[in-house]
């Protein structure tokens, strides 16, 4: 597993492309919860979330040989958005393997920013096929969306720049999908605030990571369409890093349902005033929704998305219940 180091030199490495991103309280989710409540603003990152740090970690560490032989990944949309863009800077040919679920917003940024796009089956699991056969096939260098080390230290600067601006934080809320973001920050706060609990949440509909704790080994789920499609896809039979850093590192993993995500949805636009995918919503979804127990402030969540479709935001905030027959 990585260190703290890993961290502070990925923090490094990538802090000229990286927006340091405000930790802002919020005065509704405080007042209805009775403890201070503070927002790290990941979705405000360059592309629209915080993938962004773990791709550019990555791909600052190639070769010169592998800058040569190109990247591969799979993404359910916003790693390979931030592979794109990493990529497309470095001047290194990237290709991004996504499923038929991704969404047509998350696949036109993708393209728009320069990648190879291949949209293969209908899972997650089917697209990280075909990325590790090209892999394999043409040599192209992997980059795994969580399960690979630059990328959890990618992911974990957001921990540093937390704690910095919010040193006695009790309460850590992360969105929790194949583990990259989880297993980062919780190495961050754990490592230089170890009393603090840190909470990861997910949707309660094919949550690959719970499933896998609960089994005590990487269990494969069935892939459900959800609100919070960021999180969806396995985390890999042959995972290597992310469930045991999870195993060790997260107090608890809170399931919330497709109404709770909305909900969620709804009050970051109404109440912060910002537009937050389902993935970035989770964490104000368990709180508003109660499920946040032993409650104990400071709490941080961290809003990790923003890259949702504008036609589907504009119904969920409508209150459009048809969403949940599609999704469901």
């Amino acid at each position: 597993m990585i260190q703290l180091p890993d961290i502070n030199e990925a923090r490094r490495r990538i802090s000229d492309v990286i927006v340091n991103t405000p930790l802002v309280r919020s005065t509704g989710l405080s007042r209805e919860s009775g403890v201070e409540v503070f927002l790290k603003m990941e979705h405000r990152q360059k592309t629209g979330s915080f993938k962004l740090r773990g791709a550019t970690n990555a791909i600052s560490q190639l070769t010169e040989a592998e800058k040569i032989r190109g990247v591969v990944t799979a993404s359910t949309g916003n790693h390979g958005r931030a592979v794109s863009y990493a990529a497309t800077a470095a001047k290194v040919r990237a290709t991004i393997c996504v499923s038929n679920l991704v969404h047509e917003n998350k696949i036109a940024e993708i393209r728009r920013l320069g990648a190879d796009l291949r949209i293969i089956g209908n899972s997650y699991d089917e697209a990280e096929q075909e990325a590790e056969r090209l892999a394999e096939h043409d040599r192209m260098v992997m980059i795994h969306a969580s399960d690979d080390p630059r990328i959890i230290a990618g992911q974990g600067t957001i921990g540093l720049e937390l704690l910095e601006a919010l040193p006695n934080v009790a309460t850590v809320l992360v969105a929790v999908g194949s583990g990259g973001l989880s297993a980062g920050v919780g190495l961050a706060i754990s490592s230089l605030r170890p009393s603090a609990r840190i909470l990861g949440v997910s949707m309660d509909r094919g949550a690959a990571m719970k499933a896998s704790l609960e089994a005590g080994h990487p269990v494969e789920v069935e892939e459900l369409p959800s609100l919070a499609d960021a999180l969806c896809g396995g985390i890999g039979l042959q995972n290597k890093l992310t469930f045991k850093a999870c195993q060790s590192l997260l107090d608890d993993v809170i399931l919330v349902s497709e109404e709770e995500i909305a909900a969620g949805i709804r009050y970051a636009y109404d109440h912060e005033h910002e537009v937050v995918e389902g993935a970035g919503a989770v964490g104000i979804s368990a709180l508003l929704a109660g499920k946040v127990t032993a409650l104990k402030g400071p709490i941080a969540i961290i809003i990790s998305g923003g890259n949702i479709n504008m036609a589907l935001h504009r119904r969920v905030m409508a209150g459009d219940h048809t969403i949940f027959q599609q999704v469901g």
